[in-house]
């Protein structure tokens, strides 16, 4: 009797000893690669959005930082040496602006500003400006410097440009002497207030679903004067 307890005590020491089984350690196992691969999938969409958080960041610094420099010579479009010379005056006839043509195209737009030390009234070479978008990139023309590009093609992707010439009109009436004739074209003056519409959408050159657009609005110098009083 006391060897079949002794034989029983000895199979549970063993049973007891004997660690897992190969289901078990497969099991274990798979659990384990289970938990490896849901931190990994983790730690990969952490770095997928700090990385297109990071993309979207730099996409708008440097869409405003071009904006701003676009503002900054669109604002100077029209820019004459001689803008008294287009105030109206009952002995003598106004000047126009040579200046103030403004040409808008397909993703593109040109534009004069006067650089002379002294104005000779005429649009020289280093006076024609303008900005277009060609192959991806914002380019800007210096006169006679040709074109120069505004962004840089490895960062971002310039996928459109629009620029919309606005114009407000406001009558001049009031300084007139006499009344206006029936059905006049040209009376009273008119003060012409001219502004620009800036539009401009990019995407990110490693992250093309990364896209970003900016828009503003740019007062031009020197308001147009058209009409003429009543003699």
């Amino acid at each position: 009797m006391l060897g079949v307890v002794n034989q029983r005590a000895l199979t549970a020491q063993r049973n007891a000893c004997r660690g897992l089984s190969l289901v078990e350690l497969m099991v274990g196992l798979a659990l384990g690669l289970f938990i490896v691969a849901a931190a990994l999938f983790l730690l990969s969409e952490h770095l997928r959005e700090n990385r297109s958080l990071l993309l979207q960041a730099r996409l708008q610094q440097d869409l405003r930082t071009t904006l701003d420099l676009m503002s900054r010579h669109l604002h100077r479009a029209g820019h004459w040496g001689t803008p008294q010379a287009a105030i109206w005056q009952a002995d003598s006839a106004a000047q126009t602006n040579p200046y103030a043509a403004l040409t808008p195209g397909n993703n593109s737009v040109m534009f004069y500003a006067s650089r002379d030390a002294q104005e000779n009234q005429q649009i020289d070479g280093n006076e024609t400006l303008g900005f277009r978008l060609q192959q991806g990139v914002l380019q800007m023309r210096l006169g006679d410097g040709g074109w120069q590009s505004l962004t840089d093609p490895e960062v971002m992707k310039v996928t459109q440009l629009q620029i919309q010439p606005l114009v407000f009109e406001q009558a001049l009436a009031d300084l007139c002497h006499r009344p206006c004739p029936p059905n006049a074209n040209t009376c009273p003056p008119r003060q012409q207030v001219r502004s620009m519409q800036v539009s401009v959408q990019a995407s990110a050159t490693h992250d093309a679903q990364v896209q970003r657009s900016l828009q503003t609005q740019v007062r031009l110098r020197n308001d147009a004067v058209i009409g003429s009083c009543p003699v």
